[in-house]
C-alpha cells in the first residue's frame, strides 16, 4: 500500500507542477540565462523544483522495482539490478539537489 501511495502522490505532484510551470512559462517573456538563474534561486521555486526531483526519483524507483519484481525471475539478477538502479537514482538525486543548492549559493 505504501508503494502505491508514493506512486500516486508523486504522479499528482509532478502533473500539477508541470502544468503550473508550463502555464508560467507560456505567460513569460523570453528570459535570459541570468533571469532564469535568478528565478530558480527564488526559494519557493527552488524548493518546489527540489520536491519535483525527489518525487520523480521516488516515482521511478517504485515503477522500476515493480517491473523487476514482476519480470525478473532470478532473485540474484533482480537484486543486482535493483541495487544498480538504487545507486543510480541516489546519484542523480544528489546531483540534482547539488545543482539546486549551487544556484542559491551563487
Amino acid at each position: 500500500m505504501r508503494a502505491w501511495l508514493i506512486q500516486r502522490l508523486s504522479a499528482v505532484y509532478m502533473a500539477f507542477y508541470l502544468v503550473v510551470i508550463l502555464v508560467a512559462w507560456l505567460c513569460q517573456d523570453r528570459l535570459s540565462f541570468s533571469e532564469w538563474r535568478a528565478l530558480i534561486a527564488t526559494p519557493y521555486i527552488n524548493i518546489s523544483l527540489g520536491l519535483f526531483f525527489i518525487a520523480l526519483l521516488l516515482h521511478t524507483w517504485v515503477g522500476v522495482r515493480d517491473v523487476l519484481v514482476d519480470y525478473a525471475s532470478n532473485a540474484v539478477v533482480r537484486f543486482v539490478i535493483l541495487v544498480a538502479v538504487a545507486f543510480s537514482l541516489l546519484a542523480m538525486g544528489i546531483w540534482g539537489l547539488n545543482i539546486l543548492i549551487s544556484v542559491v549559493s551563487l
